[in-house]
Order: structure tokens, then sequence, then C-alpha cells
């Protein structure tokens, strides 16, 4: 969200820079959140609303000041141009507007009293203000008064606030459902990656395949589990994600991966998908090998890595084929898997 907003701002021709405003601390994490995107500064905030928009201002001033100013909630991602164009426009002849709506819905009290709204409006933001204004009102501002918004900060200080039409996309995201509304109006794109791995059959090792231990004369050797089938998933997910293999993430030569179970690679991938605001929609899994037979232990292998990838097992796909006793695998020397990961994530970086 806040990384929208910010694009709404920073791509209106007429807005010069923009500053964030975040809970002190979390700095670090508000940039990452931008992924790269260029702001004038990342101010830290108060304890208020009120000492979160004031912390803004001064930090606004301290660099040199403004002329004009908007103050957005980023909880309001979807912000139009011609709102922003209107709220400039007002602030001609004014030294603040701000965006509203009409109250549509009937009003009661919680006695069943009807309530007037002819002269009620529904407020967003963001809001407008000629920046000297603003930063008066609220160095004048007493702070122990509860404030909502900076709009009754500047009439409070006599001065006058334009009302301009607000847009029902500007609507904030407050309860579950206004982020499941929010979340179908983010643009989304599709992306596929393939995975593949191979490891040798040895003595006296373990059998993992697909996050199940398998009884079987012989066992994948290698430096973790040397499960191949959760290896080539992993390699899936990150080549769809265009961040590297399981190797760089997980290199070799590390000793604390040492015999690891190979679920925490895959449950690693599964969060980097999440951290980039994405949804595993597919995972499709071929083993290769002429023994043991998959068939008795694919739907331990389905539920599995459902439950690692914390997806539906209808959305996981387990199938074997042999190489017709041609090569390693036909041999009985190893084993190989290939896997096709299929992700859905944000169209925006």
């Amino acid at each position: 969200m806040l990384a929208h907003a910010l694009d709404a701002l920073a791509n209106h021709p007429t807005i010069d820079a923009v500053w964030i405003v975040t809970a002190p601390g979390q700095e670090a994490e508000t940039r990452a959140a931008l992924g790269g995107r260029p702001v004038a500064g990342v101010a830290p905030g108060g304890l208020t609303r009120q000492g979160s928009a004031r912390a803004g201002l001064e930090a606004i001033a301290a660099a040199g000041g403004a002329d004009v100013i908007l103050i957005h909630d980023a909880a309001r991602p979807f912000l139009p141009a011609e709102v922003i164009d209107r709220l400039l426009a007002a602030l001609r002849t004014a030294p603040g507007a701000i965006p509203v709506l009409p109250v549509v819905d009937t009003l009661v009290r919680g006695g069943g009293e009807l309530v007037d709204r002819t002269d009620l409006h529904r407020v967003q933001t963001p809001q407008a203000f000629r920046f000297a204004e603003i930063l008066a009102a609220h160095r004048a501002w007493d702070e122990t008064r509860a404030v909502t918004d900076d709009a009754q900060m500047l009439a409070a200080c006599g001065h006058d606030v334009m009302l301009v039409a607000g847009d029902e996309r500007l609507e904030k995201l407050t309860f579950p459902q206004d982020f499941a509304r929010a979340e179908a109006r983010f643009p989304r794109t599709t992306r596929v990656g393939m995975g593949y791995d191979v490891h040798r059959l040895a003595a006296g090792e373990e059998l993992w395949l697909g996050g199940v231990r398998i009884d079987h004369d012989r066992g994948l050797a290698g430096h973790s589990d040397a499960d191949v089938a959760l290896h080539a998933i992993v390699d899936a997910l990150l080549g769809a994600l265009a961040e590297g293999d399981i190797g760089s993430h997980f290199p070799p030569s590390d000793p604390q991966w040492r015999g690891a179970s190979s679920d925490r690679f895959l449950a690693y991938a599964r969060d980097r998908v999440t951290a980039r605001s994405g949804d595993i929609q597919h995972i499709d899994l071929t083993i290769i090998c002429e023994a043991p037979k998959i068939g008795l232990h694919r739907d331990a292998m389905r539920a599995r890595i459902a439950d690692i990838a914390s997806i539906p097992i209808d959305r996981v796909s387990v199938k074997a084929t042999t190489t017709e006793r041609l090569g390693f695998a036909g041999r009985g020397e190893g084993i190989a898997a290939q896997a096709v990961a299929t992700l859905s994530l944000p169209a925006l970086g």
C-alpha cells in the first residue's frame, strides 16, 4: 500500500518531492517496502497522528520548506490524479482544501434518532495546505487536545478550508474485507519457474523424497538430507522470483546445512514468495527413478509439500517416470526430480 500510494503522488507532474513519516525505528523497513523508490526523506513519527504529521512538517521545514503540501494516508493507496488537481486548484484561493464525499446513507443515533445529513460529508485524504499556515497551526496546537485530521487544526486557527470533490477509490483500508477488495484491484502477473536436481543413491543413507521418508535399501547422498524433490521445487520457486538457486541461498560449503531437513529450504522459498506479496498457484513435480515405486507415496508427498508451502493440496501435483533403464537413473545410480512452480505476483515492483 505504501509503495502504491507513493507512486500515485510521485507520478503526478506537480509533485516535486515526497516525504514518508513512519514509526520510530522502522525507517529501514519502510525503505525496504518502497522497493527502491526514491523519496526526499523518511522521518520518524510521533505517538499520535498529529505528532506524526508535525514531525513530517518539521523535517520538511528543516530541509528548506515548501510552498504547498499534501498530507496523505498510505491506507488510501488508490489516489486519482484528478483529486490532486482539484486540491491544488483550491489552494489558489484558500489556505487549505480537503476532498469529501456526500453522506448518502440514512444516519441514526444509538436510540434510533434520525440525524440530518444535509451538511455532513465524509472526509478523505490527501489534505492540501499552504505550507506556512499548516506548520504554524501544528506548532500552535495544544497537543493534549485530540484531533483527527490536519484541516481541523487549520480551521481552529481561523483559516478557511475549502471542500473539493473526493473519490470513492480513496476509501480507507481498515477492515479485513477492505483489504480483500483492494487486493483484487492491484494488477498482478504470472511467473513460472523450473527446477531440476539430481542426487546419487548410496548405502547407509536415509531416503527422503517430497518431504517423506521412504524405506529403501539405499538413500540419497548429499550435504543436506538430499531430498531431490524438495530441492527441485525450491529451485522452481526461486527461479520464478528470479532470486537465484538453492545453492546461492544454502551453499554446500556452509557446515550449518550439513544433514539439514529440506523442508527448511522449501519453507524459506515459500517465505520469499510471501515477502514479495506473492501467491503459489501450483507446483508440478516429476520424480525420475526406477525404484522405489513413487505411486505408493504420492498422496503423502502431496500432503507434505502442500503443508510446507502453505497451499491447498489440490495445487500440488506429484508424478513419477522412469528412463526405460537408460542413463544413471535407469541404472539405479541416482534419482532426479524436475519441478515447475507457478506464482502470482504484484505487477508493480
